[in-house]
C-alpha cells in the first residue's frame, strides 16, 4: 500500500534534517528517509574528527527552528578571533569589532545532526524513516514521484528533496547533471591535545604546498587541517601518531603551541561540484547534492543550511498562497535564491585557492599586500568579516532569525 506525503526528503544529515525542521509544524506532510542514525553522544567522549565552523547565520537558523538548544546542551566551541597570514601579510579579525560575541562556533557534525533529529521528532507532521535503504526511485514530472524502500514500503510525494550528498541517488535518478573537477590536493584532519587551555581563535596560514589551519575545540583540544598533495598526505597517514606529532611541530607555526598528543587522523580529497540546475518539476537539490565547495573557509555546511532555510521559506510561502508546491515556477524561486549565491561563494573560494596555492613572486607580493591592507582598512575588513559570518547577501528569513510559520 502506497503512503502519500507532500514532501519526501532523502537524507537525514545536517542539511536534510534542517530542511525538515524548517517545515515542522506546517500543514505539509513530510517524510525523511535516512539509512543510518548517528551514534548517541556523551560529553566524556573524545571529539569527532568531522567538525564544522558554523556561521552566525547557521546559528540563527538552528536557533529559529528550535535545534540550537540541542547543540549547546551537548558540546560546542565559540571563537571570537580569526587570523589569516603568510610571510609578511597578516590580518586578524575579531567579533568585538562589529559588536558580536562570536565570529562562529566549532561544532562536531554529529552533534549538529543529533540536535536536529531530536527537534525533528517533536513535529507531528514529520515521519523519520530510519534506518532504511532505497531500492528504487520513480520520478514523475506531472504526477507524484515514488520511492520504494528496501523494507518493501512504497512512498509517494509531490516534491522529492535530494539531501543525500555529493553522489546523490535522487539527482542521478531524475537526470539533473553536474559540473565537477578535483583539486590537486587533499585535506588531512588531525585531532590533537595541546598544552594551551581553551582557545577562542581559529587561524589559517598559507604556504605554496597548501594552507595549514587550526580550529579550537572545547578544553585543550583542537582540530588541525593540513592541505597538501595526495602523495604527501598519504605519506603522513602512514606515520605513527608520535611521528606525526614530530612532523606537526616541524611544519606548523609556534602559535600552535606544544602538541601533547595526536589522537586521531582522517583525510578527504578536495573536489568542486555544482549542479547545472537545482530544480525541475517536483524535485529540489540541497546541500552537497547541489554543490560541493573547496573547504578552505569552512563554508560547505553553512551554505547547505542556507539552502535548507530557503527551501522551507519557499514551500511555506507557496502553501500560504495556495500554490502547488511541486510547480516548477514555485521551485524556481528557491533556485533563484540560492544558486547564484552559492556560485559566488564557490568562485571566491576558487580564486582564493588559486592565488594562495602557488609561490610565483608577483602573486605572492600581491596577496601579502592584500592581507596587509585588509588589516589597515577597517570598513573593508569588517565587510569581509560580516560576509564570513553570514550577515550579508540575499539571506533567507530563518538566517536572520525570522520565523516562517
Amino acid at each position: 500500500m502506497k503512503e502519500n506525503f507532500d514532501v519526501i526528503i532523502v537524507g537525514g544529515g545536517m542539511v536534510g534534517a534542517a530542511a525538515a525542521c524548517s517545515l515542522g509544524g506546517s500543514s505539509l506532510k513530510i517524510a525523511v528517509i535516512e539509512n543510518s542514525l548517528p551514534p548517541p553522544f556523551t560529553k566524556d567522549q573524545p571529539h569527532d574528527l568531522r567538525v564544522s565552523a558554523l556561521s552566525i547565520a547557521s546559528k540563527n537558523i538552528l536557533e529559529t527552528i528550535g535545534a540550537w538548544e540541542g547543540v549547546i546542551n551537548r558540546r560546542f566551541c565559540p571563537f571570537r578571533r580569526m587570523r589569516v597570514w603568510e610571510t609578511t601579510g597578516d590580518t586578524e579579525f575579531c567579533s568585538n569589532d562589529i559588536g558580536h560575541s562570536a565570529l562562529g562556533y566549532i561544532v562536531e557534525n554529529r552533534v549538529t545532526q543529533l540536535a536536529l533529529l531530536e527537534r525533528l521528532k517533536t513535529f507531528e507532521n514529520i515521519d523519520l524513516i530510519c534506518p532504511v535503504g532505497i531500492k528504487k526511485i520513480k520520478y514523475s514530472a506531472d504526477q507524484c514521484s515514488e520511492i520504494e524502500l528496501e523494507n518493501g514500503r512504497v512512498l509517494s510525494a509531490k516534491v522529492l528533496v535530494a539531501a543525500d550528498g555529493g553522489q546523490s541517488k535522487v539527482r542521478q535518478a531524475v537526470g539533473l547533471g553536474v559540473t565537477s573537477w578535483d583539486y590537486k590536493q587533499q585535506a588531512l584532519v588531525i585531532y590533537i591535545e595541546t598544552a594551551y587551555e581553551q582557545q577562542d581563535i581559529t587561524w589559517q596560514r598559507f604556504l605554496a604546498s597548501g594552507p595549514q589551519a587550526f580550529l579550537p575545540l572545547t578544553g585543550n583540544y583542537g582540530s588541525i587541517v593540513w592541505y597538501n598533495s595526495p602523495d604527501e598526505v598519504n605519506r603522513l597517514k602512514t606515520l605513527s601518531y608520535d611521528e606525526l606529532k614530530d612532523e606537526l611541530v616541524a611544519a606548523f607555526p609556534d602559535c600552535l603551541g606544544k602538541v601533547n598528543k595526536v589522537l586521531g587522523v582522517a583525510s578527504f580529497p578536495l573536489k568542486r561540484q555544482h549542479a547545472q540546475n537545482y530544480v525541475k518539476a517536483g524535485v529540489v537539490l540541497i546541500g552537497d547534492a547541489a554543490h560541493m565547495i573547496n573547504p578552505l573557509a569552512g563554508q560547505g555546511v553553512n551554505i547547505g543550511l542556507l539552502d535548507a532555510a530557503a527551501l522551507g521559506e519557499v514551500l511555506i510561502d507557496a502553501t500560504k498562497k495556495g500554490l502547488e508546491i511541486a510547480d516548477l515556477k514555485v521551485l524556481k524561486n528557491y533556485e533563484n535564491m540560492r544558486r547564484n549565491e552559492n556560485l559566488k561563494m564557490m568562485t571566491v573560494m576558487d580564486v582564493f585557492y588559486q592565488v594562495f596555492s602557488n609561490d610565483v613572486f608577483p602573486i605572492k607580493f600581491i596577496r601579502n599586500l592584500g592581507l596587509g591592507l585588509a588589516e589597515r582598512i577597517l570598513p573593508a575588513k569588517n565587510k569581509v568579516m560580516r560576509n564570513a559570518m553570514g550577515l550579508e547577501g540575499n539571506l533567507p528569513k530563518l538566517a536572520k532569525g525570522e520565523r516562517i510559520i
